[in-house]
Order: structure tokens, then C-alpha cells, then sequence
């Protein structure tokens, strides 16, 4: 092991070594007083009793741990200043040990010592190596004491005893190593194992904020179609939770994919271009939001398939830009077409209603003239209505954007719409508002022409009679909900559709511009509406706006009407179409 390469570790290895550096002092000191408590063989401590050599160690071994936290504060390198440390080690045993008596000393056991917490330092071999040098030290010291090489401090032991005990300590020094080499490759490998682990876990949480700041829905699941990740733009574009969604088929999230899915499976088998598909996806507030995905297979290294990824985008923006830049043509061209028509049309039409009322002036009131005369009156005057809702439609004025309060304008539109004639005795009129006040901001005309429209709808649907009910609640984001609901004559799948589209089929025989009006508004106050009629069982009508919509927006002075589109757009159109599921056929 190279403990030059501990780089993020240094700091912990230079603890390890000041710990090893103090504990070798301490261990020194200790027994050095247990020699001294041995040698004088009771707790009365005498300087005659007192260990000279093992002093003199425990001396050096103060200069030592002076010159190695010297050396600790002045490199980086720990690698030498390691197996620096251990040989010196040794060779203190080695001389305390002749200093002893050699093969009678009772420190030959320090040797093992040494030998045990250098395997925490070193790697299996150079603990094997530090091992051998103990063997070589030891041998060495016993082979030139025998000799005479080396002066004995005790008297010579036999050659074949002598022999004995040589070879049993270099067999243990030798075991031992073996066995500190096993133990050290096995802490290096979980040093190994845990820095590994380290390294997946800072992988996988690197990994979890690439896949949480991917501005797309990322979905993996496996071959059966349960989920395992949901990201948190999924989560924003679905509307689904994520803990919710761990482990539930992606079938209950997306509905029917499995056609996709089996082709995004074919063309990773053969290598072609990932298809893409789109669809209209419902989120658990009952709206629809356009979404573009593609399905990838997941493979290992070995190219099995184990799952797949869907990754998808919330295309409602971009099709309501789409959706924009038509609409704005057709309402430029519909705009020179209205003035064509208020010119052309106005003007003969004023002509002609003031030669009416001249000639009905001079006509006996009871004749069949005057009754002819006053169905062209009541019919110019209905055609010069149609005219002027045409130019509202077509050239709609500038929203003028204030505090207003909700509650109040519709209190309004119900106080005009009890005195309406419309209104007979068999109506049940009903406003369920909340007792404190709701204040939104948005153009009072405009949502008053709104509440209007929507309400004498809602009283011509019900010519025999019926409850016609106003509801209003806070949702959440900052958004409100105005709730229209009668129990009229309720409308055909097809006439749903196509509610909101000017001249359109009606049940009340109007012209479909007042609705046509009312969505334009709700779009302009970046609202939604959403309808669920059913033949014979009335309509219900939703209107979601924001509150705080139009405080922070340019002044619509500057900007056309066409050109400010709100994000929600194409939703006011999907939900129509939506209706489809809530209309019986």
C-alpha cells in the first residue's frame, strides 16, 4: 500500500501516526515502570532495582517522538517516515534484547508487538517484509552473541538449545507476520470496500441531482411496467407524487403505452432511432396537458434489457404558441373582414331602419304594413347586435387590470339577474359565496360580462323552469374556482365541442359570439374553463383564474391582445375536449 496515494485520507493518516508516535512513547513508559515493579518484587520501588537499558530506550524514545512530530510537521510524506519509524523499532528491540540477555531476554516478545501494529501501517507484503527484517535482526544478534562477534551480557546457552529457541521465535515472528499481512490486506480491502462505497454513494446522490435538475419527466420502470424512479419534473407535469408512484404500474400514470413501449423494445433490439409519440395526458386536477415522450430500453453491460426509461415534455406551451399564431392570423383576417362589414353593412342598415320608422310613421298601426314594418325594425336591430359582438370578438378592447372584488361583482350579476326577464318564477336562483371577501386582479367589466353571459345561458337553457347555482372557492397556487352549474336542457358531445367557437349551433338560438367573448376574457386573465354537460341533465361550467394575474405583466397598452398568450391556453381547448368522456353519447 502506498500511503503517499491516501490523498483525501492525509489528514487521517497524520492522525494515525501522531497516535502511533505518542502511544509508542506511553507504551515505553509503561514498561518501564512494570519492569522496574518486577525487578524490585513488590510495590517499594528502589533506585538499585531500577532498569538502566530500558531507561536509556525510554530516553531515546522521547528524541524520537520529538525528531517524528518534527518530521510529520514539515512533510506530506508519509511513506517514508512510516517504514522509518518501524526500523527504528526494531532496532530498539534488537538492542534492548542484547542488552537483556538474547535468548534469555523476556523482551523478545516486543519483536511480535512491533511486528502487529506495523501490519496496521503497512500492506500484507511489506508486513511480511518488516516481519523478515525481525527474523534477520534477531538471528543476526544471536548468531554473532554466540560467536563471541558480540559481547554476551549473559553466560553462553548450548548450541542445540540455542538453536531451539532461535528457531522458535523466528517461526513465530514469521507466523505472525503472515498472519498481521492477512489481517492488514483484509483492513485494506475494507478500507478499499468502504472508500468504494464512498464513492456509489456519492455517484448515486451526483446521479440523483443530474436526474432531478433534467428539466424533463424522467420515468424508469421495469419490464413489467412497475415504476422505480419518478423525478421531480415528472411529478410537476403529471401532478402525481412520487412516493406515490414508486412501485404502481406506469400503465396507471400514462394509461395505455404497451404498443410504444413494445416498439421502444424492437428498435433497441435493432439498433434504430428511439420513436417518438405524443399524447393528451389527464393529471388528477381534471385537466389535460399535451405531452411528448420517447421510451428507451435500460441494458447492462452484458446487453440484456432489465427495463426501460420514459423521459417526456410538457408540450402545452408549445402548442399553445402553435395554437396563438393561428388564432392571430384568423382574428387579423376577421378583423379587416368586421370593418369591411361595419362599414358596408352599418351604413345601409341605418338607412334602411330610418326609412322603416319614416314610413311606419305615416302607416296605420293595426295594418299588416305596420306589423311587417316592425318585424324589419326588431330584425335590423338584432342584425346591428350580431354586428357589434362580431367587432367585440373580433377586435376585443384592453383589458384594464385593478383590486376587485370577486364576491361582490357576483352578487351584482345576480341582483341584475334577478330582475332579468328571463327569470320566471320556476327559477331558483342561488350564489354560494364565502363570507370574507376574495379579491383578485382582473378587468371588473370583463368578468362581470362574463358571470352575465354564462348565467342567461345558463336561464335560456332552463325555459321550463330549474336551479341555476354560482359557486366560489379558493384553490391552491394562488388561484380561484367559479363554478356555473344549472340544471337545463344540457348539450349533445358534439355541441360541446364546439362551444366556444364563434357561430357556432346553439340551443338558445344565439349567434355562439357571447361564449366566444367569454373565452377570450378567461384566455386574457390567464384562466382556464372547463365545461361537463350531458344531454337532458345540465351543464356545469368551471372557471379557474389566478388572483395576482396582470400585477407584474407589461401593460397590455404596449402588447396586442394576440401576442400576451397564457401558458394555460390549449387547456381551455383540451378540457372542452375532454368533455367528450363526460358527455354520454
Amino acid at each position: 500500500m502506498n500511503t503517499e496515494k491516501y490523498l483525501p485520507g492525509n489528514l487521517s493518516l497524520n492522525q494515525k501516526l501522531q497516535t502511533l508516535v505518542i502511544g509508542r512513547l506511553l507504551a515505553v513508559f509503561l514498561l518501564l515502570v512494570a519492569t522496574w515493579v518486577w525487578n524490585s518484587g513488590h510495590l517499594k520501588l528502589s533506585w538499585e532495582d531500577f532498569p538502566q537499558g530500558l531507561f536509556l530506550v525510554f530516553i531515546i524514545a522521547v528524541g524520537l517522538t520529538i525528531v517524528y512530530f518534527f518530521f510529520l510537521r514539515l512533510s506530506e510524506s508519509y511513506d517514508w517516515q512510516i517504514r522509518t519509524q518501524f526500523f527504528l523499532d526494531a532496532m530498539l528491540v534488537t538492542w534492548l534484547v542484547w542488552r537483556t540477555g538474547v535468548l534469555n531476554s523476556p523482551y523478545i516478545t516486543l519483536y511480535i508487538i512491533v511486528i502487529s501494529v506495523a501490519s496496521i501501517f503497512l500492506n500484507g507484503k511489506r508486513t511480511l517484509i518488516f516481519a523478515s527484517l525481525c527474523v534477520v535482526l534477531f538471528t543476526t544478534l544471536a548468531v554473532l552473541t554466540s560467536i563471541a562477534v558480540i559481547e554476551p551480557v549473559d553466560p553462553a546457552i548450548e548450541l542445540s538449545k540455542a538453536i531451539q529457541i532461535v528457531a522458535f521465535h523466528d517461526v513465530a515472528f514469521l507466523v505472525v507476520g503472515l498472519l498481521s499481512a492477512r489481517l492488514a490486506e483484509r483492513y485494506n480491502s475494507g478500507e478499499k470496500l468502504r472508500e468504494t462505497t464512498r464513492t456509489l454513494e456519492n455517484l448515486r446522490m451526483l446521479h440523483e441531482r443530474i436526474v432531478e435538475s433534467i428539466r424533463s419527466g424522467l420515468v424508469t420502470i421495469d419490464l413489467e411496467g412497475n415504476i422505480y424512479t419518478f423525478n421531480s419534473m415528472a411529478e410537476e407535469i403529471t401532478g402525481y407524487r412520487a412516493s406515490e408512484m414508486r412501485g404502481k404500474s406506469i400503465y396507471y400514470v400514462l394509461g395505455d403505452i404497451g404498443r410504444e413501449i413494445g416498439m421502444a423494445l424492437k428498435a433497441g433490439a435493432e439498433s434504430d432511432n428511439i420513436p417518438r409519440h405524443e399524447m393528451g395526458f389527464t393529471n388528477p386536477d381534471g385537466f389535460v396537458v399535451q405531452i411528448g415522450y420517447s421510451i428507451s430500453p435500460l441494458t447492462t453491460e452484458g446487453g440484456e434489457t432489465t427495463g426501460l426509461i420514459i423521459a417526456f415534455q410538457d408540450l402545452t406551451d408549445i402548442r399553445s404558441m402553435e395554437e396563438s399564431v393561428r388564432r392571430k392570423d384568423r382574428l387579423a383576417a376577421v378583423g379587416r373582414v368586421a370593418a369591411g362589414l361595419a362599414h358596408e353593412i352599418r351604413n345601409p342598415l341605418g338607412a334602411m331602419r330610418g326609412a322603416i320608422q319614416v314610413l311606419d310613421a305615416e302607416t296605420p298601426k293595426d295594418s299588416a304594413q305596420s306589423n311587417l314594418m316592425e318585424i324589419i325594425l326588431t330584425e335590423s336591430d338584432r342584425l346591428n347586435s350580431i354586428i357589434t359582438n362580431f367587432l367585440k370578438y373580433a377586435r376585443p378592447a384592453d383589458a384594464n387590470f385593478e383590486q376587485l372584488d370577486v364576491c361582490e361583482a357576483i352578487r351584482d350579476t345576480m341582483t341584475l339577474l334577478e330582475h332579468s326577464p328571463d327569470v320566471r318564477d320556476s327559477h331558483v336562483l342561488k350564489a354560494e359565496l364565502p363570507d370574507e371577501s376574495i379579491r383578485m386582479n382582473g378587468d371588473v367589466a370583463q368578468l362581470k360580462q362574463i358571470f352575465w353571459n354564462l348565467a342567461r345561458n345558463s336561464l335560456q337553457a332552463m325555459p321550463e323552469g330549474g336551479e341555476f347555482r354560482i359557486s366560489l372557492s379558493k384553490r391552491r397556487n394562488g388561484r380561484l374556482r367559479i363554478v356555473f352549474e344549472d340544471s337545463g336542457c344540457g348539450m349533445p358531445r358534439e355541441q360541446v365541442e364546439q362551444l366556444f367557437e364563434p357561430f357556432s349551433n346553439s340551443t338558445t338560438g344565439g349567434t355562439g359570439l357571447g361564449l366566444s367573448i367569454v373565452y377570450q376574457i378567461v384566455r386574457d386573465h390567464n384562466g382556464t374553463i372547463s365545461v361537463s354537460s350531458k344531454e337532458g341533465a345540465g351543464t356545469k361550467i368551471s372557471l379557474d383564474l389566478p388572483c395576482d394575474y396582470g400585477k407584474k405583466a407589461v401593460s397590455t397598452e404596449s402588447i396586442p391582445p394576440e401576442a400576451v398568450e397564457p401558458e394555460s391556453r390549449l387547456k381551455n381547448y383540451l378540457n372542452v375536449q375532454e368533455s367528450r368522456e363526460k358527455v354520454s353519447p
